[in-house]
C-alpha cells in the first residue's frame, strides 16, 4: 500500500490549527522567529499530543514583516546558529510535555535558500544533527538540502507541495511569479494523489517529471485550508494511500 506523511506549518497565527491538527500527521511548529511565541509553541505542542501528530521545529528568519519569506544575505555560520537555537527552544518545550521532537523543516526563504545553496544546506544539516542526530530533516525533493542531510548523517524526508507549481528542473515556481500557487483545489488534490501514486508531477510547460515524495505539505494559511485538507484526506483514502507520520 502506498504511504505518505501530511505535514503542515502551524503555530503561525493563521487561526486554523485546532481544525487542521486531526487531518495531518506531522506538525511543523514556528519557533518564535518568523512567527509564534512561547504560548503558541506550547499550545501547538499540546494540540499535536492530543491528536497523536508528530512534532517538528520550523525555524526561519526573524523577519516578521515579511513572514520569513524574504531572502536575506546570511553566512552559513548564521544559518547554523539560528537553526540550532530555534530547534533547541522547541525541543525544550516538547520535553516539558513528555514528547520527543521528530523532525526539522526550515521555513520560507531559509528553506528555499538551503535547497539551492550547498553551504547553507550543510549548515542546516549540521545544526539539526547537533540538536539530535535522530531528527529527520524535511527538505525539497531532489534538493541540496536532502543531499547535505544524508551526507551529515541524518535521515531525510523528501517533501512535495500539493498547492504549488513546479519548474522543469523540479524546483518550485517562485511565489513572485504568476501561477506559483494552485488555486483550484481539485487540481491541487489531483497533483498530490498523482505524486504519491505515480511519483510524477506536471510542470510548467506541460511536461511531466519524476518527483519522489515522502511527505506532502499542506499550507495552513491558505484560503480554505481545512476544507482542502479534508478533500485531500478523502482522495488519498479513495486511492488506497495510507497516511502516516514519516517518523512513525
Amino acid at each position: 500500500m502506498p504511504r505518505i506523511d501530511l505535514n503542515c506549518d502551524l503555530g503561525e497565527g493563521a487561526g486554523h490549527d485546532a481544525e487542521l491538527m486531526p487531518l495531518i500527521t506531522s506538525a511543523n511548529i514556528a519557533c518564535g522567529a518568523h512567527a509564534g511565541d512561547v504560548a503558541t509553541m506550547r499550545t501547538t505542542i499540546a494540540l499535536a499530543q492530543k491528536h497523536g501528530v508528530a512534532i517538528g521545529a520550523h525555524p526561519g528568519f526573524a523577519d516578521r514583516e515579511h513572514f520569513g519569506r524574504r531572502e536575506l544575505a546570511v553566512m552559513p555560520e548564521e544559518v547554523y546558529e539560528l537553526v540550532l537555537a530555534q530547534t533547541r527552544v522547541l525541543q525544550l518545550f516538547a520535553r516539558d510535555a513528555g514528547l520527543r521532537l521528530a523532525h526539522v523543516k526550515p521555513h520560507g526563504a531559509l528553506y528555499n535558500m538551503a535547497a539551492r545553496n550547498t553551504r547553507l544546506a550543510a549548515a542546516v544539516a549540521h545544526a539539526v544533527y547537533d540538536c539530535d542526530p535522530r531528527l529527520v530533516l524535511f527538505g525539497l525533493a531532489g534538493s541540496h538540502a536532502l543531499t547535505a542531510g544524508n551526507a551529515g548523517g541524518l535521515t531525510v524526508a523528501s517533501e512535495a507541495f500539493a498547492d504549488r507549481t513546479y519548474q522543469p528542473d523540479g524546483s518550485l515556481t517562485h511565489r513572485s511569479q504568476p501561477g506559483a500557487l494552485l488555486t483550484d483545489e481539485a487540481v491541487a488534490v489531483a497533483q498530490a494523489v498523482r505524486l504519491v501514486r505515480e511519483g510524477r508531477v506536471r510542470v510548467t510547460g506541460g511536461t511531466d517529471v519524476a518527483l519522489h515524495a515522502d511527505t506532502i505539505c499542506l499550507h495552513g494559511d491558505g484560503a480554505h485550508p481545512v476544507e482542502f485538507a479534508q478533500k485531500l484526506r478523502a482522495a488519498l483514502a479513495e486511492a488506497g494511500v495510507e497516511v502516516r507520520a514519516f517518523a512513525a
